[in-house]
């Protein structure tokens, strides 16, 4: 080889790029090329436009914000006297930061174990849904094709139904190693006058609700315990007071079932319309007027931002706060004099039945205008002080309250229990106004005709009697209401079950049996019985007997006896016995309706009954009125309605009237007394007392209905605490006159 072929240079191996490998290499070079654009204009962004905003954010993330309650509105009388106002106290409260770790873990597991119980608490309540819808399809649908529940299941679904609240969730046991905040709790204890294991519970409970919080562990701990703590603060570090407004009934017991109480809204509540976006642990109305203007009354909470660290633990830093908003004062048309006295008559009242060997375990009252609805007073027996929820209470404590677990007869004390608007009872004799009206209006009776002679009647193989089988003969309407005859009106629903559902309906249309749109939460419905009525609970009884063949007599017990609607059955209903069910609240919207139309020549008006009147601010203006539409209107035959209005007026002062002794040395030409007693029969009880009366005045008319649980005669006492409440409306002297008359 040449020496000029060895000094060429070299051919390239691979040989030239082929365009297709040029073209690749300049797709991902413009494709990188595009990503680092993308990735560089994201940082831009990032850094330079919103780098301010997300600053703000990363600083937000160690700020928590705390609400800060507001003082509740007044509830005033309608003189504008407060019943209830919210003062300022001094809370105890302990800071997160003072506690150790051992108590957070456990706080951690305690919040474990009610997570636990909440999801059995919902399961529970889904099942109870599930079967009550099956039910409602069974009844809907009749029992052919109907998908029984088996034994097991019913015996679940009565369990279900007895349980209205979380299983109890024991607070773990203060660890040993926490030697330092056992002695803070012991030294703490005797200063506020808790125990060192109630004061421990109440921490475990408020670090579970909001860890970085202050846990309040005593509301009111009066002068003398704060003194100590101001004094002796390095006894106590991590204890401090705090300025709190809580609600304070000035009159303890006094209409303390109307006016409710109030307490922190818990999970549960957050989820129900009325506290839809309000912050957890603000104190809300939890019953009563509190409750149902919860809306108007609580103001707007502040807030008070604290700083935290990465552990939620709060720093000694000072951040902007927000002060609170004061409610609105809400207005009555409770007159505090009567209400009072009402409540005082009720007393009286339970202790004439005591005194006849009664067990008079309950009563209640209302007093209201027949002719626009507003309540001059409501009562409730036995009360009790809402005071008390403004302090921690035990799940003992709130179920005697409730009447939770009572063993004392048919009839538990339950004093948080609204008598007056939940309470459901047979009516007696006070009834007997409304059969006559039905009776009338529909052309089955004259009131001339006298009916009802003997002491008893026979209907079928049953006996009807009148009270002590007393003989009063064949009377007329006006005379048979004067003395409150039985066989009379047990003649008239023999005669008005062959023309149909003619008691029931003006039942209905006078306002009993539905509703009456009080402003208070958990009014009954009531009820008034008929044939279809009867139908549908035969199909429930049938059902149950038809699930639980072996044990139905000791669980079905929807009716006592399978059977259609019956010639007895009305007979029962015209003297106010047999499955009606009604409150006093509604008796007294019936009564007031036909006061309401005795007064305008047979046209009357079925008033909406209420409490609140209006709602001002906290300086006595006017924010809004709150108005009560009449519920609807009766038009009733003037001649039939006198008749009427004549003998419950003749049974208050002519002899032999049912309530004249009661009655005796009242003025009747200055203002007459139209009154019913009332005995209503309940099974394996005393019978319950029962009194209504309407007395008219051009400006201030009234309608009072008393009723005393196993009081025995309604003269004996109920008739007595309406004439004490009377006695006040219309500035008489308060005399107690007990009566004697018997009626059924």
């Amino acid at each position: 080889m040449s020496s000029v072929e060895r000094l060429r240079p070299s051919e390239p191996r691979g040989g030239p790029v082929s365009p297709q490998l040029a073209l690749r290499i300049a797709i991902i070079g413009s494709v990188a090329l595009v990503m680092f654009g993308i990735i560089f204009f994201r940082l831009w962004y990032l850094q330079v436009l919103t780098g301010e905003q997300y600053v703000q954010q990363a600083q937000a993330n160690d700020q928590r914000e705390l609400p800060t309650a507001a003082p509740r509105g007044e509830i005033l009388d309608s003189e504008g006297q407060p019943l209830v106002t919210s003062q300022v106290s001094n809370a105890v409260q302990i800071l997160p930061s003072a506690l150790p770790a051992s108590v957070k873990e456990q706080a951690r597991v305690y919040q474990e174990h009610l997570a636990e119980a909440a999801r059995e608490f919902v399961g529970a309540g889904e099942r109870l849904k599930a079967y009550e819808n099956d039910l409602n399809a069974y009844e809907s649908r009749g029992r052919r094709g109907h998908r029984h529940a088996s034994a097991a299941q019913l015996a679940e679904l009565h369990a279900l139904a007895r349980a209205d609240r979380l299983r109890a969730v024991a607070i773990p046991p203060l660890p040993s190693s926490a030697v330092e905040i056992r002695g803070l709790f012991q030294r703490l204890a005797p200063v506020i006058g808790l125990s060192p294991r109630l004061i421990y519970e109440r921490v475990i409970a408020g670090i579970t609700q909001l860890p970085y919080a202050p846990v309040t562990i005593k509301t009111d701990a009066g002068p003398a315990a704060l003194t100590v703590l101001g004094e002796r603060h390095n006894d106590f570090p991590g204890v401090k007071q705090q300025e709190v407004a809580i609600s304070d009934y000035r009159f303890g017991e006094l209409a303390s079932q109307t006016l409710g109480h109030v307490g922190q809204v818990n999970k549960e509540e957050l989820e129900l319309p009325a506290f839809k976006g309000v912050p957890q642990g603000t104190v809300v109305g939890q019953s009563g007027l509190e409750y149902y203007y919860d809306r108007y009354l609580r103001g707007t909470p502040g807030v008070k931002r604290v700083q935290v660290n990465s552990e939620g633990q709060p720093e000694p830093t000072r951040l902007s706060e927000t002060p609170p908003k004061a409610g609105h004062d809400l207005k009555l048309s409770i007159n505090l004099g009567l209400e009072r006295v009402g409540e005082r008559a009720l007393r009286y009242g339970v202790s004439l039945a005591q005194s006849k060997g009664n067990p008079g375990s309950g009563a209640a009252f209302v007093a209201i205008n027949p002719l626009n609805g507003e309540i001059y007073g409501m009562g409730s027996y036995p009360g009790y002080d809402p005071n008390r929820f403004a302090k921690p209470m035990t799940q003992a404590e709130f179920d005697r309250l409730n009447g939770s677990g009572e063993s004392e007869g048919p009839d538990p004390p339950a004093p948080l229990l609204n008598r007056a608007v939940e309470g459901q009872y047979p009516t007696g004799s006070t009834f007997k106004p409304i059969t006559a009206m039905g009776a009338l209006e529909a052309g089955v009776i004259d009131s001339e005709e006298a009916l009802g002679g003997g002491s008893c009647i026979t209907a079928g193989a049953e006996q009807f009697c009148n009270s002590g089988k007393t003989d009063y003969g064949a009377l007329p309407l006006v005379d048979a209401l004067k003395v409150s005859s039985d066989t009379y009106f047990f003649t008239v629903g023999e005669y008005a079950n062959e023309h149909g559902d003619v008691i029931q309906n003006m039942a209905k249309e006078l306002g009993i049996g539905k509703e009456t749109h009080v402003d208070l939460p958990n009014e009954i419905e009531g009820t008034v019985p008929d044939a279809k009525w009867r139908e549908g609970q035969n199909k429930l009884q049938e059902g149950c007997e038809h699930s639980h063949p072996k044990n139905a007599a000791s669980v079905c017990h929807i009716v006592a006896e399978l059977g259609p609607w019956t010639v007895g059955d009305n007979m029962h209903l015209a003297v106010g016995q047999g499955e009606l069910l009604t409150s006093p609240l509604q008796m007294a919207v019936a009564y007031s309706t036909l006061a309401s139309a005795y007064t305008n020549g047979g046209v009357g008006t079925v008033v909406r009954p209420h409490l609140g009147v209006q709602i001002d601010n906290s300086s006595g203006g006017l924010v809004q009125e709150l108005p009560a539409p009449p519920i609807g209107h009766v038009h009733l035959n003037d001649t039939d309605l006198n008749d009427v209005m004549e003998g419950i007026h003749d049974a208050t002062f002519e002899p032999g009237g049912t309530s004249a002794d009661v009655w005796s040395g009242w003025n009747q030409a200055e203002h007459p007394v139209y009154g019913k007693t009332g005995t209503a029969e309940r099974t394996g009880q005393v019978e319950q007392a029962w009194y209504m009366c309407y007395l008219p005045d051009p400006k201030h008319p009234i309608v009072i209905a008393v009723t005393v649980e196993q009081g025995g005669f309604g003269d004996e006492a109920a008739a007595p605490a309406a004439r004490l409440i009377a006695s006040q409306w219309f500035h008489k002297p308060l005399m107690l006159t007990t009566g004697t008359n018997p009626d059924q």
